[in-house]
């Protein structure tokens, strides 16, 4: 039994902090030992697999023990925004982005949100994009489905392995575009630089049509306007396949 001078809310606090870090917080006063240690167990084991089938390259890149030690660390520092067991793991990643040590591998971070990419896009609200008219891509502005993410990592995230931890990123970054298809499949490739700032600019400039976006990217490549172009507009009629590129339902300016 807890001292009756606690209130409730004391309890609960005596209790979280042990649970959450038992190696140095003791067993609150009153309470069973054994009864906190269940409790304990429950608590980390839970944890560790609700994230343990988000995270399987990086566990098996850690080893067990370093990823117990992790999943511990997450447990006693990291406190959590959202109350749903779905956002854990983006929440993980967070914690991830800011949390360092020594044992770490330095591209530890990146990896986790590769990762969570494909979780986070399976449990995705958002629809996929209607079939297009390919006619109207150079005339009408485009827009990104919000199912297509490319991302930039300083790691090469996605060829990293037991047999594979580089200790220096290279000097390229690496350019990956993840989707989830319309039969909910989640498929992940690499992005030319040019494909990759194409959707960067699709993002950041709505506004702007087809071939205003492809003029200002030859431009921007320094590239002749006719052979450019072409090439372009393959890739672009590409993504608009793919779902990745739409037509916005507004005219250009």
């Amino acid at each position: 039994m807890a001292e009756p001078s606690q209130t409730l809310h004391q309890q609960q606090l005596a209790l979280t902090r042990y649970l959450r870090d038992p190696e140095h917080v003791p067993v609150p006063a009153g309470m069973n030992p054994v009864r906190a240690q269940v409790y304990r167990e429950l608590i980390f084991e839970n944890m560790r697999s609700l994230l343990s089938g988000t995270f399987p390259v990086l566990i098996s890149v850690l080893g067990q023990d370093r990823w117990r030690t992790c999943v511990r660390g997450f447990l006693r520092d990291h406190r959590c925004t959202s109350p749903r067991f779905a956002e854990i793991a983006g929440e993980f990643v967070g914690y991830l982005a800011t949390a360092q040590a020594p044992d770490w591998p330095p591209f530890m971070a990146e990896l986790a949100h590769y990762e969570w990419v494909e979780m986070a896009l399976l449990q995705s609200d958002a629809e996929s994009l209607p079939a297009g008219d390919e006619a109207s891509l150079l005339d009408r502005p485009l827009h990104l489905s919000a199912l297509a993410w490319p991302l930039a990592y300083q790691w090469p995230v996605h060829r990293l392995a037991p047999d594979y931890q580089p200790a220096t990123p290279p000097s390229e970054p690496t350019l990956l575009l993840v989707r989830r298809t319309a039969g909910f499949e989640v498929r992940f490739s690499e992005l030319s630089p040019l494909a990759w700032r194409l959707l960067q600019r699709i993002e950041a400039f709505p506004e702007l049509d087809g071939r205003e976006q492809l003029l200002a990217l030859a431009r921007e490549a320094g590239a002749g306007s006719f052979g450019f172009m072409e090439d372009a507009m393959a890739l672009l009629r590409k993504m608009q396949e793919e779902g990745v590129v739409g037509i916005s339902t507004q005219s250009s300016n």
